[in-house]
């Protein structure tokens, strides 16, 4: 009876699908409006509506089966799903608004697979490292819900091999906050260099590396530029990886000396060598989850998000209030804003929101007449400290320094604009300057940060407080009162312990654009963990998120 039913299903179904496709294929064809071949044209189109029309009752006829009873065979997947064996399988899922039959996004996915397998020793590895962390894949794929949907689409609108989709899980894990190293940041992890190379702008109140959808756009160019440059997706990823310069020379090296060019006869960075056998673990778990033991995070296969037109200047605090989710979902949804106002030149800003959120930001937007931003800049005083500053406007030292991208300390001075709460005290404030802010270096730089320094000093024959002040940068009366003396006069062997505030130019970290960070043999660590397991191969040293180097020539 279940058999029946199936087939009772597939029937109706094919018979819309073929009726859909063909009306497609004859409202394009240019010889359909030639006299006679119209109206033969719309007779077939009629014979096939009326086709599926009349499989539309089966469906009523047939017995409503649960989904783990659809299958006898211990829930495996179809072979027609398009595994990794159908290396000429081409999608037919190009466009967003193509026939999209499947609830699951993962349906999808393994309908676009169309790269060929990679026979490795190194595959194999890396399936049993993800198969051994249950609790990890299971949180990158909690994370990939905001954005897997986004990117299949972008990707099949390529024309490219939905493996591309996963490319992420084994750059950042899709976390949108992930940093290495060398400064690569974001899902598609592009370093300073050539994320501006892609027109991903990066500046004091943006990073769009970490813009879902410009990095998305951004990668797929790469990506489509890498394919056309070798000729072969894992050549391009290997070049993804260590730059197309590496991947270039590699060639070379082996067409001179005769040998095979191709991926896996390549000498190559050993992290390059695991990258495309890492996303070919992927891949094979993402085909079949339960070889692995392991069990996919459902995804619908719909959008997560929408684009909103929201005001030039506006707290993210505020927009997510307005549109009814958290403020971890909105920063989730929009990571390239690096400060807690989002402030642009434009008239106005898009911002990424749930697709049931986007109704609710509109209409609380338009009813909200308070102000839109508690953020206002403040040019500190000649020598006066970010302790001192964070109490005058009430603020802790530690948000104070997190919003200006500074290191917590009561004792630094800076001259630089600052962002700072609203006050109250006229003139106290001024307006933000977005355009002269924006010039800031995306890391502040500290100008000078004081730090206490003890020192040790035993009394040698000839010694006054005059000299050892002199000898070591403080008063007289400052070693008096360090070491409770009550005359000036000092013993040989006395030993004093003397404190002095050390002043020295630094800077919160290296500004963006900085090209020392593209080079060779470096390794990626997240935002949040460098702790290793020594349990992982050499392509899995990371305990949170796995990523992979990546230096661009």
């Amino acid at each position: 009876m279940r058999y029946a039913n199936h087939v009772l299903v597939g029937m109706a179904l094919t018979a819309t699908r073929v009726y859909q496709c063909m009306c497609k294929f004859f409202s394009v064809l240019p010889c359909a409006t030639v006299s006679g071949l119209s109206i033969t044209v719309m007779r077939f189109k009629k014979l096939l509506l009326c086709a599926a029309l009349s499989a539309l009752p089966l469906l009523a006829l047939a017995e409503y089966v649960e989904p783990a009873s659809m299958s006898d065979d211990n829930g495996s997947y179809d072979e027609s799903y398009g595994g990794p064996e159908s290396e000429n399988y081409n999608s037919s899922y190009q466009f967003e608004d193509s026939l999209t039959l499947q609830d699951s996004l993962w349906d999808r996915v393994r309908d676009g697979f169309n790269m060929p397998d990679i026979d490795s020793t190194y595959t194999n590895k890396h399936e049993q490292w993800y198969a051994s962390r249950p609790d990890y894949v299971s949180r990158m794929l909690e994370r990939s819900k905001k954005y897997l949907y986004h990117i299949v689409v972008e990707v099949e609108k390529r024309g490219m091999p939905t493996e591309i989709a996963l490319l992420p899980m084994i750059e950042s894990g899709f976390n949108p906050k992930a940093l290495s190293t060398s400064k690569a940041s974001g899902i598609w992890q592009f370093i300073p260099s050539t994320g501006k190379d892609f027109g991903l702008k990066q500046n004091y109140w943006k990073d769009s590396r970490k813009d879902v959808t410009a990095a998305t756009q951004a990668a797929l160019n790469y990506l489509q530029k890498l394919y056309t440059m070798f000729g072969a997706w894992d050549l391009a990823l290997a070049a993804y990886n260590a730059g197309e310069g590496t991947v270039a020379r590699a060639i070379e090296r082996n067409r001179q000396l005769g040998l095979p060019t191709d991926y896996q006869h390549l000498s190559l960075p050993d992290e390059t060598r695991n990258y495309v056998p890492k996303l070919q673990a992927i891949k094979n778990i993402i085909f079949r989850p339960e070889n692995y033991g392991l069990t996919l995070n459902e995804i619908p296969n719909k959008p997560y998000f929408t684009t909103v037109q929201a005001p030039n200047k506006i707290d993210a605090k505020l927009a997510a209030e307005l549109a009814g989710i958290s403020l971890e979902e909105f920063n989730a949804l929009n990571p390239s804003f690096t400060r807690p106002v989002l402030i642009t030149e434009n008239s106005y800003q898009k911002l990424l929101l749930p697709t049931w959120a986007a109704s609710n930001f509109t209409n609380n937007l338009s009813g909200y007449n308070r102000p839109l931003s508690n953020w206002h800049s403040y040019q500190p005083k000649r020598g006066e400290r970010l302790g001192a500053i964070a109490s005058q406007f009430g603020i802790s030292i530690y948000e104070l320094s997190a919003t200006n991208n500074l290191k917590p300390n009561r004792n630094l001075i800076v001259r630089r604009p600052l962002l700072v709460p609203a006050s109250v005290q006229s003139g106290l404030t001024r307006p933000i300057d977005v355009a002269a802010m924006a010039q800031l270096p995306i890391e502040i730089p500290v100008e000078r940060e004081s730090k206490s320094v003890s020192i040790s000093h035993k009394v040698k024959q000839g010694d006054t407080l005059a000299k050892l002040a002199k000898r070591y940068g403080i008063s007289s009366k400052q070693i008096m009162q360090q070491n409770h003396l009550k005359s000036k006069n000092l013993a040989v062997g006395q030993v004093l312990q003397l404190e002095k505030q050390e002043s020295s130019t630094s800077s919160a970290s290296q500004s963006h654009g900085s090209k020392t960070s593209a080079r060779a043999g470096h390794k990626k660590t997240t935002a949040t963990s460098k702790t290793r397991s020594s349990g992982q191969s050499s392509t899995h040293k990371k305990t949170t998120t796995t990523h992979s180097k990546k230096t661009k020539h």
